[in-house]
């Protein structure tokens, strides 16, 4: 049977808080992304992100040391397969919207295609598999 060494990870939020004086909300929010003092952060593991894979090897203890194997998209960080999912979806609503008045859309041909991306994007916004 196949060994894999699979790379996992999750995002841990860490945050701080300071105090500063500043003309309106908008210039206090500036000057608290500006700030790159970071001496009294807190690491926030009641809110810790999701597990998702970011490497997969073949063989034992492989990290790093061969090539890496495609990821499986539902095993992604899901803002990463939200940003990968819509570049899909733009192009379907950009070949609709590029059709002119007098052009007939093939309906079975782009219903085809259109249904599957509808799928995925309502998996992963339900935080679930794609269907395969």
């Amino acid at each position: 049977m196949p060994i894999f060494t699979i790379e996992t990870t999750y995002r841990l939020p860490v945050y701080r808080h300071q105090t500063y004086e500043a003309a309106t909300m908008e210039e206090a929010c500036r000057l608290a992304v500006d700030d790159d003092d970071w001496s009294t952060e807190k690491r926030d593991y009641e809110s810790a992100g999701e597990t998702y894979v970011t490497g997969i090897w073949s063989g034992e203890n492989a990290a790093y040391s061969g090539a890496a194997q495609p990821i499986p998209s539902h095993y992604v960080e899901a803002p990463h397969r939200i940003a990968l999912h819509l570049e899909v979806l733009l192009g379907l609503v950009k070949v609709f919207a590029s059709q002119s008045d007098t052009e007939q859309l093939d309906r079975a041909f782009w219903l085809e295609r259109a249904r599957p991306a509808i799928a995925k994007a309502e998996a992963i916004l339900a935080g679930g598999r794609e269907p395969d």
